[in-house]
This record gives C-alpha cells, structure tokens and sequence, in this order.
C-alpha cells in the first residue's frame, strides 16, 4: 500500500468519493485539499487536510469510510464531522 500525500487529492476537488453504507451509496464530495504546517523535520509525508461535503439530510457519525474514486482508488478514510451548512455537512480528514 503507497502512502498517501497530498499530491493524490489535489486534483479530485469538487469531485464525488462513493463510500457504502448499509447497502446505499453516498457521496461526499472533496471540497478542499490543503497541507498543514508543520515543524517536523523527520515527518514521513507532509501533512494535510481534506474537507468533504455530504448532501444528505442527516449527520453520519466519525468512522472510517470505505471511499472509492476513479483515479486515487479504494481508500479508508476517517471522517470526522465538523460544521453544517446550506449545501449540507462538512467532514474532515487529517492526515499526519
């Protein structure tokens, strides 16, 4: 398994990643792809933060999510619910 970087989500912004849940398909789409600041000198990867939007009604819970996308492939990714807006809510995930 490649380690994952920044460089990987940077061009899937206002694209969807398909996850699974309970037999239905759901959509969150990648609304930001940004690094983080850091001091680290002996860091592994840079770290970095992707937020994604989810249309749906209700709030889905902090987990890891079985995501897909046709160019990064089949991921976990842990999603952490952060705010809610118009468009709906907004996850994140960091990436150290």
């Amino acid at each position: 398994m490649n380690l994952l970087t920044l460089d990987h989500f940077s061009g899937c912004v206002n694209e969807p990643f398909v996850t699974q849940l309970d037999g239905v398909s759901l959509e969150f789409v990648l609304v930001e792809a940004r690094s983080i600041e850091t001091k680290a000198h002996n860091a592994v990867r840079r770290p970095f933060s992707l937020l994604f939007r989810n249309s749906a009604a209700v709030l889905f819970p902090q987990k890891i999510y079985p995501m897909h996308h046709a160019r990064v492939g089949e991921v976990g990714i842990f999603l952490v619910p952060i705010a809610y807006e118009k468009a709906g809510f907004l996850y994140q995930a960091v990436f150290n």
